[in-house]
């Protein structure tokens, strides 16, 4: 297991410098890079859903998607179906910046062989899962 979460440290350790990398070279902050993550991930959303994502509140989701907006990554459009709302969305450049970030771990990604590729992404997923949740336990219990 100590192997396990030594590995596991060093898989976040190289996700924080990707997202340092990232920030710079698209001239985003790394809030802002990921929020575009989020977007991308799990496609449009509320302004309050956005900010419980990235655990910030939600006059600071406004401040940065008042940033998305102005770098042109992002754009606000009006609920279908209640009018109070609004969602936030990827503009095409937010869709570009994505998708270049999606090439870099793809070539992290094709040094794994295509017959581990589908239980390593089941891993991932379980993994990122259950991480959050302790997350969510972790500041739940400080509260």
């Amino acid at each position: 297991m100590d192997e396990a979460v030594r590995g596991l440290r060093l898989l976040i350790l190289a996700g924080e410098n990707y997202r340092q990398t990232a920030a710079q070279t698209l001239g985003l902050g790394i809030t802002e890079t990921q929020a575009l993550s989020y977007l991308a991930i799990h496609g449009d959303r509320g302004q309050n859903q956005l900010a419980d994502d990235l655990g910030i509140t939600s006059s600071a989701a406004t401040a940065l998607v008042d940033r998305l907006e102005r770098r042109g990554v992002a754009e606000r459009y009006a609920h279908p179906s209640d009018r109070r709302r609004t969602l936030v969305r990827l503009s095409d450049q937010g869709h570009a910046h994505v998708q270049r970030t999606h090439e870099w771990l793809a070539s992290a990604l094709s040094t794994v062989g295509p017959d581990e590729l589908r239980p390593l992404t089941h891993a991932m997923v379980q993994v990122a899962d259950e991480l959050r949740a302790e997350s969510i336990r972790a500041l739940s219990a400080r509260a």
